[in-house]
């Protein structure tokens, strides 16, 4: 896994995590691999991976079962979505209005790319 400068690495690693649930890849109530297999996989101590099952149970994403490991709770896709949905309305659409205004992009010319975005895939 390549981390980035800007972020905490347990936090990327929970972001791969969600991503990974959203994909499908963990249903609800499916066992994660465990703390020490997750730090193998992305090559991070295990520390680090234990930091994030922590942040993640936090948000009620996945849930310990004493001696079984961890497992996705139930409702953590929408949990997920709703919590990236906060932070893209709150965070990163208010910066995407600040470039659009300083470079002069209405909105038509948005619309226009948003309508076509498929065509360039």
């Amino acid at each position: 896994m390549n981390f980035k400068d800007n972020n905490p690495i347990y936090l990327q690693i929970a972001e791969r995590i969600c991503d990974e649930i959203l994909q499908g890849r963990y249903s609800e109530d499916d066992r994660i691999p465990s703390v020490r297999e997750y730090a193998a996989m992305v090559e991070v101590n295990a520390n680090t991976v234990v930091r994030t099952f922590d942040h993640l149970q936090s948000l009620e994403v996945i849930y310990n079962k004493r001696g079984l490991g961890y497992f996705v709770a139930k409702g953590a896709v929408r949990r997920i979505t709703k919590e990236r949905k906060r932070t893209f309305l709150t965070e990163e659409l208010p910066e995407l209005f600040r470039k659009m205004d300083s470079l002069k992009i209405s909105f038509d010319e948005l619309r226009e790319l948003y309508e076509n975005r498929e065509q360039k895939i």
